[in-house]
């Protein structure tokens, strides 16, 4: 009886511990709400404004808000805008749909208790992980969808609304708690359930078999124990580090987590991509390439069976010192404008978010500050609508945290080659700034020895640590 009463404290602690968060990050988006002047006095709006007259950069593609009636008269500037990019997208509703197809992970309640905790919520502690999910998400749908996939349903999304998501987040609060004071657990409907259609003809076929990797791409990232890259893996891999469930994760520790992931995957749908982390911000190509070979196990001096597994790569960097130094700005922006990019996670301090795209001096970013109800994805038809944004947000340039990782999608070899050279360009460092964010090295990191005394646990840092050094700078960076 004692043991079931301290189990019963201990989830109703933390129901109110995911209350208070709820609470505290719903007051922090209403902060980031938008003053708006009309005939009327002072409104306040909740909705992101672009401009029409720049281009807007989503991963890669490339966007124009004008009427058509303008488009003719600057076509030749916003041409010149897009320059950088490798491909146009559209005008607004494209953009809408391509933003609304990218998959969105953010916290979560009442899924199965965390490994080595009892906590069923990641509110307010986890936003780094759901970042780190989305940049894998963009990576696996590069790798099985291509970067022109949409989901057919993106443009259907309703608007998120603070006040109608507050009230339900409040609501759905309070039914839990009654329902835990009672021992039972309430009932969550969720959207509708959308069957697929029949399939007849090959377009049709190939559209369900994309709507097959859509849906086993975000069962991968689902919220249960058996989930390949879900929360409750990366959370058991995090242990190994010293990170337990309800730390807070800097985005090197995460680019670590992740690489783990995606290495101890068993699913043999995953078996042809892996992961790299950069080490002491360098990439070392022989390295990545050996990566993207996939070996005999065991067998590391046997001949490689093939060249063509993909290769996910992290770069853990740091773009200033204790605020982000403007000299990085047009590089991230070009980091942006590339389609094997898949995103940046950083955001505010002790405040994740996963940066997509910018718009002038503003960078377009996907927000996991919404706590939503569990979904259980081993069901065949689960709703998918919670997991895709369709409302961006945006931030200043200036307000980047400097500690971050970088993410790109090499498919091959070759693919690789093609994006060592093109990333070497945009890493030139400009006149005022010396040293460029990270760097290419030929050959193996090991051929360099520049941490050969190094424990493998020290090892997973990005920088080398300073025995003489005790305190550390914000997001797992020590400054040399």
């Amino acid at each position: 009886m004692e043991n079931k009463g301290t189990d019963e404290v201990e989830k109703l602690k933390t129901k109110f511990l995911s209350a208070w968060h709820n609470v505290k990050y719903n007051y922090s988006i209403y902060q980031e709400l938008v003053l708006q002047s009309d005939s009327l006095g002072w409104a306040l709006k909740s909705k992101t404004y672009f401009s029409r007259n720049s281009p807007v950069f989503l991963l890669g593609k490339c966007y124009h808000f004008k009427a058509e009636d303008e488009h003719s008269s600057t076509e030749s500037s916003s041409t010149e805008a897009c320059a950088a990019s490798p491909a146009t997208g559209g005008g607004v509703e494209a953009f809408r749909r391509d933003f609304a197809s990218r998959l969105w992970l953010t916290y979560r309640e009442e899924f199965p208790a965390l490994p080595g905790s009892s906590l069923t919520s990641d509110c307010g502690w986890g936003c780094m992980l759901r970042a780190g999910q989305m940049m894998l998400a963009q990576a696996l749908v590069l790798h099985f969808l291509g970067r022109d996939w949409t989901w057919s349903e993106s443009l259907s999304l309703q608007p998120l609304d603070t006040e109608t998501w507050t009230t339900t987040a409040a609501k759905r609060l309070v039914a839990s708690l009654e329902a835990s004071l009672q021992g039972e657990r309430p009932s969550d409907p969720g959207p509708p359930l959308h069957a697929l259609g029949a399939h007849g003809g090959a377009e049709e076929a190939d559209t369900h078999l994309r709507e097959v990797y859509h849906r086993t791409l975000v069962s991968w990232l689902g919220d249960t124990p058996q989930a390949q890259l879900g929360v409750h893996r990366l959370v058991e891999l995090g242990l190994a580090s010293g990170k337990q469930a309800g730390d807070w994760y800097g985005p090197a520790v995460v680019a670590h987590i992740l690489r783990k992931a995606v290495e101890k995957a068993t699913d043999p749908g995953l078996a042809g991509i892996t992961s790299y982390v950069s080490q002491d911000c360098t990439v070392y190509s022989a390295d990545v390439m050996d990566s993207h070979r996939s070996w005999l196990a065991g067998d590391a001096d046997a001949p490689p069976l093939s060249d063509t597994r993909a290769v996910i790569i992290l770069v853990p960097v740091r773009l200033g010192g204790e605020k982000i130094n403007p000299e990085y700005f047009n590089f991230v922006k070009g980091i942006l404008s590339l389609e094997y990019c898949i995103g940046i996670i950083g955001g505010k301090p002790k405040q994740a978010c996963y940066f997509v795209g910018f718009q002038d001096d503003s960078l377009i970013y996907m927000d996991p500050h919404y706590c939503q109800s569990f979904v259980d994805v081993s069901t065949s038809h689960f709703p998918l609508q919670s997991y895709h944004c369709p409302s961006p947000k945006k931030m200043p340039f200036s307000k980047m945290d400097p500690s971050c990782t970088i993410g790109f999608y090499s498919r091959n070899v070759q693919d690789y080659e093609r994006i060592s050279q093109e990333l070497s360009k945009v890493l030139q460092p400009s006149a005022k700034e010396k040293y460029p964010a990270f760097t290419f090295m030929q050959g193996h990191r090991r051929d360099y020895n520049l941490s050969a005394a190094l424990t493998p646990e020290k090892r997973e840092w990005p920088f080398i640590r300073d025995p003489r050094t005790t305190a550390a700078t914000s997001g797992d960076f020590v400054l040399l």
